[in-house]
């Protein structure tokens, strides 16, 4: 938890729960698994939460609430964007309900931010709404809160969405968006949104879910998105980005007007002269839109035709020297 964060599209994070395991090809090389099983390992709220592999540090799949932490957003008067659980999934399935209701009490309570909650677990959260009587037990914890501690916001209940609270599903690829963002519309929501990072595969969503009733009429499911947020993959390890996936999903959020937010470019950028060192031969060489030659010392120079219309050539240079910008620009919009 912390009242400020790197996190180019956030302001704070806060972790009332740690803790998560690995769900899908995005979790791979998660920052903040990394971070529990080595600086953070003896930590309270990490120390036993992952365990060592050959790969690295992996969750274990336990989860902690951390009581202490709940109600620090209530002392921050001015407003932030908050992201909620940076460090953990809200709704993994080992966190109980109870758990979830007391962050959304906090939440309903401290009006004065904007809490952004972004899962993987679509299905757990569409099932935590779905309970007839959900807003009466948020309720039960927000009288819960004002009881136990002084100076505590007295406000009126008002139900579900929260105005303060977006909604969020992160998915990597064409599968997890087909998965997920089909859940997420079942979600009660002012602001729902995508983080498409690490992107790790083209995403279309032209013609997804045409065969259900509400997009029979030919609508976009991107219209019923309020913010996309893409970037690539960091750290060691990091998986590149093919640049045409990245301009895609920009491309299609123009087309509707949804309000497009390039993160990074992450570890890998495309042969510029303006992010490539002129001295490293850690390069990749994507050969089509799906498929890329892996880096190495002795990548062949046959693989990387440049006179194939598809080929991109990306060099490993860091994410600092890689930036933000896509197409030359920064491209940093938000919901209004």
């Amino acid at each position: 938890m912390a009242d400020h964060s790197n996190i180019e599209w956030t302001d704070a994070t806060w972790n009332p729960i740690t803790g998560c395991s690995v769900t899908s090809p995005g979790c791979k090389r998660c920052y903040a698994m990394k971070l529990a099983g080595t600086r953070l390992q003896h930590h309270p709220s990490r120390a036993g939460l992952t365990r060592n592999s050959e790969a690295g540090p992996v969750w274990t799949g336990d989860v902690r609430f951390n009581e202490e932490w709940l109600r620090q957003p209530l002392g921050w008067k001015r407003a932030r964007m908050i992201f909620v659980c940076a460090h953990g999934d809200l709704f993994h399935e080992s966190v109980p309900d109870d758990w979830i209701d007391r962050v959304f009490a906090v939440m309903a309570l401290a009006k004065q931010h904007t809490f952004q909650v972004l899962t993987k677990r679509a299905a757990r959260m569409r099932a935590y709404f779905a309970n007839p009587v959900r807003e009466a037990l948020i309720g039960q914890q927000i009288v819960r809160l004002q009881l136990e501690r002084d100076g505590c916001p007295i406000a009126v209940w008002s139900g579900l969405p929260l105005d303060n609270v977006w909604l969020g599903v992160s998915v990597e690829d064409q599968k997890r968006a087909d998965e997920r963002i089909a859940l997420l519309l079942q979600v009660p929501a002012r602001v729902r949104y995508l983080s498409i990072e690490p992107l790790l595969g083209a995403v279309s969503f032209e013609g997804m879910f045409a065969n259900t009733s509400d997009m029979r009429d030919g609508t976009n499911v991107l219209e019923k998105i309020d913010w996309v947020i893409v970037g690539g993959e960091s750290g060691p390890g990091a998986r590149p980005m093919h640049p045409e996936w990245a301009r895609s999903l920009r491309d299609q959020c123009e087309a509707i007007g949804v309000p497009f937010f390039f993160k990074q470019w992450g570890e890998w950028a495309p042969r510029d002269p303006l992010c490539w060192d002129g001295k490293s031969e850690r390069f990749v060489a994507f050969v089509d839109g799906s498929g890329y030659v892996p880096e190495g010392k002795d990548l062949p120079r046959v693989l990387v035709d440049t006179s194939m219309p598809s080929c991109v050539q990306l060099h490993r240079v860091g994410k600092q020297i890689a930036g933000r910008q896509l197409d030359g620009r920064e491209w940093n919009e938000m919901p209004l």
